[in-house]
């Protein structure tokens, strides 16, 4: 019988169908093994052993998940994600050490590598959480898991002070206090892994703060890099102080709307801007008046943000709009939701060319307006609380089912956490040469440009699926050449960038995490840049 039609791609019979966990674990021990071949010392050494145990540790949680047996209520339709969120800490440290051993400062040295034993450290506290709950008691994975564990102890214990080590604990210790508020009070909102990298990255900026507050003889370095830890740390104290107020009192009322509004002036202006002058020696508002104002081009720029936020919330209103006159159901496409992220490209690319250091403090500020907004909307305060509620339901996917709202404010932090983690103090007159010259680019690359275009070519046009996801080949492969594009059109426009001869490490990068992007089920505005960024710095 003849072939009316040859098939080139089949699906995969069902026992034979690829897991997408296994996948991203293995693009994950690709990116740990890259680092660890350039690196090739103690701490590379325990980045490996700890990858493996977080691939065991992560069925075991996985399974806790699909029982229902973990102890908090965890985002739905994603797995743990505790072997992508596990490493990002410790080779984040790993490669900002080295950057900085290449310079000579000694003092960023020993903080990267605080940076890295912290990150194992809680990643390993995770992990027990998962042996201990788990029954019957896994005696192959707490095998793996306990020589991991001894590994990073010993490493520990050679390459870290008295001092160091007791930083390390506190920031465990935040971390378990901080992880029983907001997974009590969010459920719902993170994957076990999501947890780790935010909650552990607010703990480690806690500690530092609290650190240098103490201690103002260590107060050193640029005043702009003081205003993201404050920011953090007063969000912090303002979202878990009303939560818990709310719990006793109506916070739809106008009462609580005002004495909402009374206690957020209260914390900014008498705790968040007398903390802040003490970073920068001057009182925040006038410092931060002649920095916006210091030349023409700030200015510039400035009104060309506030027009494209114009634009941004044009495009919320026309799309509810929308809604209203159609029907009740209507809810925003995978396209209109990738506009916001061109807008944010055609935000941040002028910025990191013309004035970076307007471009961190611009989205530090972003930022708390974001948190600000968020907690209005989700503790709906008078009179813009219904409002905001109202409006962003429309742009709803399925990773937020929880209370919370945080798809806009991981489409920021994916593309501010290369600017803001950029080693400023390690690069000698602020530039990196070769691949490391594109790092402040790592969020527009894996995010902005990266990220849209798979998921608009993958949507529209993808027909060969990646086995066991529903991400397409046509949207990886456009992703991938779509970032090359850009990375030609960085070239031209920003003259700082040299990239010595480093394309096809490059070139390989971004396919790595392109592949992380069609794999994982976490939040990828979060995951990509920080990966991006690991491997440009190398």
């Amino acid at each position: 019988q003849p072939w009316s039609r040859i098939t080139l791609w089949a699906p995969l019979p069902e026992n034979m169908q690829v897991n997408p966990v296994l996948v991203e674990s293995v693009v994950i021990l690709a990116v740990v093994l890259c680092v660890h071949m350039a690196m090739w010392n103690q701490h590379s050494w325990c980045c490996v052993a700890l990858v493996i145990q977080a691939f065991y540790v992560q069925y075991k949680w996985d399974r806790l998940l699909k029982s229902g047996a973990a102890v908090f209520q965890f985002r739905l339709s994603a797995n743990s994600g505790i072997v992508p969120a596990s490493m990002v800490m410790p080779l984040l440290g790993l490669v900002l050490r080295e950057k900085c051993s290449a310079s000579g400062n000694v003092y960023f040295e020993r903080f990267s590598m605080v940076m890295t034993i912290t990150g194992m450290m809680l990643a390993l506290f995770l992990s027990l959480i998962a042996l201990g709950i788990t029954r019957p008691v896994p005696t192959n994975t707490c095998i793996i898991a306990g020589l991991a564990s001894s590994a990073i102890l010993y490493t520990t214990k050679q390459t870290l002070t008295v001092s160091e080590v007791i930083e390390v604990l506190e920031v465990l210790l935040i971390f378990v206090y901080l992880c029983l508020i907001v997974l009590y009070l969010l459920p719902r909102c993170f994957t076990p892994g999501e947890a780790l990298l935010i909650v552990g990255g607010i703990s480690f900026i806690l500690n530092q703060l609290i650190k240098r507050s103490l201690n103002m003889a260590e107060v050193k370095g640029d005043p702009v890099n003081y205003f993201l830890p404050v920011v953090v740390v007063g969000s912090l104290l303002l979202g878990v102080f009303f939560a818990l107020l709310f719990c006793f009192m109506e916070s739809e009322t106008w009462v609580s709307s005002l004495f909402f509004h009374m206690m957020t002036a209260v914390l900014v202006l008498g705790i968040l801007m007398p903390w802040l002058s003490l970073f920068i020696g001057r009182h925040p508002i006038m410092w931060l008046l002649d920095f916006l104002t210091l030349n023409d081009r700030r200015l510039c720029l400035l009104g060309y943000w506030v027009f494209l936020a114009v634009v941004a919330t044009c495009v919320v209103l026309h799309q509810n709009y929308q809604r209203q006159s159609g029907s009740k159901k209507h809810q925003a496409s995978t396209v209109v939701r990738k506009y916001f992220h061109l807008i944010v490209v055609a935000t941040y690319v002028p910025g990191l060319i013309y004035d970076r250091q307007l471009l961190h403090v611009a989205s530090v500020g972003c930022l708390a307006v974001f948190l600000l907004l968020e907690y209005v909307r989700y503790f709906r305060i008078l009179p813009f609380g219904q409002l905001l509620r109202q409006l962003l339901t429309l742009f709803l996917d399925e990773r937020d089912s929880g209370p919370l709202i945080l798809t806009h404010i991981y489409l920021l932090l994916g593309m501010s956490l290369p600017i803001w983690l950029f080693p400023g103090p390690c690069a000698p007159k602020g530039i990196l040469t070769g691949a490391g010259g594109l790092v402040p680019y790592a969020g527009v690359l894996a995010v902005g440009v990266g990220d849209t275009v798979a998921s608009v070519f993958g949507s529209t046009m993808g027909e060969i699926r990646w086995p066991g996801t529903k991400k397409t080949l046509e949207g990886t492969a456009t992703s991938v050449f779509a970032q090359i594009i850009a990375v030609a059109m960085f070239l031209i426009v920003d003259g700082s960038i040299n990239l010595n001869s480093t394309y096809s490490w490059i070139v390989g990068s971004i396919t790595l995490v392109a592949l992380l992007e069609a794999y994982t089920s976490q939040i990828d505005n979060l995951l990509l840049p920080l990966y991006l960024f690991i491997l440009l710095l190398l």
